[in-house]
This record gives C-alpha cells, sequence and structure tokens, in this order.
C-alpha cells in the first residue's frame, strides 16, 4: 500500500457515518469502523458510526441523528458506505434510486457534503445532481467513477478528502489539492464531487 501524506486538524470534527451491512443487529467491527476508529485517532475527526440493513434503518439513522443528535450542526459530511450500481443503492436485496434517496433525506441535510465511498459508482448528469442538492438542500455530492470491491476507498482518499475539506472548506481548493497531492489516487478511483 502507498503511503499517504494525510494532514491532521487542527480542531476536532466531525462526521457521520451510515455503512450498508447483511445484519444491523450483529455486533460485527467492520473495516470501515477500524477505518474510522484510526481517523479519529490519528486525524482528529472523530465519527459517529451507524450500521443499517433496511432502507428505515437508514432513514431511522438520518432522522436521530436530525432530531436527537443536538451536535448534528457540527456534522459536516454524511459519510454514506452504500453498496450498489450507477446511481442506485442496493440494502437487503433491494434497489432505490438516487432520487428515491434524494427524497428519503429531503430537506435533512442543509449545507452538508453528502460523501459516498467508492462500494457504489456515483455518476451524476448535471440535471441529476442539481437535483439531488436541491431536495436535500445538501451543499455537494462527492463519491466515486470506479466501484471496486477490493480497494476500498475508506483505506486511502476518503480520509484525505476529509482531512483536506476540514482545513480549507473552500471545495474547488480541496478538489485541486486532492489532484495535485494523489492524482494516481483521483484518477484510479474516478474521484468526482458536484456541486
Amino acid at each position: 500500500m502507498t503511503h499517504l501524506e494525510v494532514p491532521i486538524t487542527e480542531v476536532e470534527n466531525f462526521i457521520y457515518c451510515l455503512e450498508v451491512v447483511p445484519d444491523a443487529d450483529k455486533e460485527e467491527t467492520t473495516e470501515v469502523l477500524k477505518i474510522l476508529e484510526d481517523i479519529a485517532f490519528n486525524q482528529n475527526i472523530t465519527s459517529i458510526y451507524k450500521a443499517c440493513d433496511t432502507i428505515e434503518s437508514l432513514e431511522e439513522s438520518i432522522n436521530n441523528l436530525l432530531y436527537d443528535d443536538h451536535n448534528f450542526t457540527d456534522y459536516e459530511i454524511i459519510y454514506l458506505v452504500l453498496p450498489g450500481e450507477s446511481n442506485n443503492i442496493l440494502i437487503n436485496g433491494y434497489y432505490y434510486s438516487f432520487e428515491e434517496i434524494a427524497e428519503l433525506f429531503e430537506g435533512k441535510m442543509e449545507g452538508k457534503i453528502i460523501h459516498f465511498a467508492n462500494k457504489k459508482i456515483l455518476d451524476l448528469t448535471d440535471e441529476e445532481s442539481q437535483y439531488f442538492l436541491d431536495v436535500t438542500g445538501a451543499r455537494a455530492v462527492s463519491g466515486y467513477g470506479f466501484n471496486s470491491q477490493q480497494t476500498t476507498s475508506a483505506f486511502t482518499i476518503d480520509r484525505v478528502f476529509f482531512s483536506f475539506f476540514y482545513e480549507n472548506e473552500n471545495l474547488r481548493e480541496v478538489v485541486e489539492r486532492m489532484f495535485k497531492k494523489h492524482y494516481k489516487l483521483c484518477k484510479l478511483l474516478d474521484f468526482r464531487l458536484y456541486y
């Protein structure tokens, strides 16, 4: 594995991570959870992690965050580790379109960055991305054009994106810096950001 230069943020920052798993009741430490713990320890980026196994548990997790967590304003990045194909997600054997996900998050993501790990391809037209941003209220949606079960973006470029974002919230500059510092990885995974 190539060594990534990952900056350490000065102040504590927050990520809310939702991961789709086969059985959310089964207490299991996933690879993503291990990586989030490492990011908290080494990069000063704290995360709340929630495993989901149905569309209802995904919606419930978002609602719990929104209505029960008084620190919601501290979470600027919503990190979604969801399997699927181009512009849909797969939960418990069912596919949900990107439009359905937008409606699930309707008005709930005001000013947030919604970042998809490379478990699914994110390939939106200008119209689709604008619809998603308008419906959810999100500031941006990001992810990858290359889906890989072998190379998870959580191990590599996601942590760089999170650190760069918390250092400088200008999204254009963050993307430029990512491509400048980690060009090969950004091209390999086909990093994309719509805002």
